[in-house]
């Protein structure tokens, strides 16, 4: 059963589909396979903010914007993100910035 948003839309940037074996994956895990990734698209990144599909957790964890769209996605948006790694359909979402 899937718990996670398998379309969020107003992702930025250049979009990461990676498939990962879910049956242990877990948050750090995740992380670690996004910061692997994002470091083989460019020598330095940042990661801005993150969405935990199975648990709509996220970071940061604040209240803003007008629309429908996230605050971890307005977040990194305004900060200029131009990385989205989108682990196993929305399970994981990491968003970075490119230094």
């Amino acid at each position: 059963m899937e718990f996670y948003k398998t379309s969020i839309k107003g992702l930025p940037g250049k979009q990461i589909k990676i498939q990962a074996d879910s049956s242990d994956l877990d948050f750090v895990t995740a992380k670690d396979i996004a910061k692997s990734k994002a470091a083989s698209l460019c020598e330095d990144s940042m990661l801005l903010s993150w969405y935990q599909g199975r648990t709509g957790e996220s970071y940061p964890n604040i209240e803003c914007g007008r629309d429908d769209t996230p605050a971890w996605i307005l977040y990194a948006v305004s900060r200029n993100a131009d990385i989205t790694i989108n682990i196993n359909e929305g399970e994981y979402i990491f968003i970075f910035l490119s230094l």
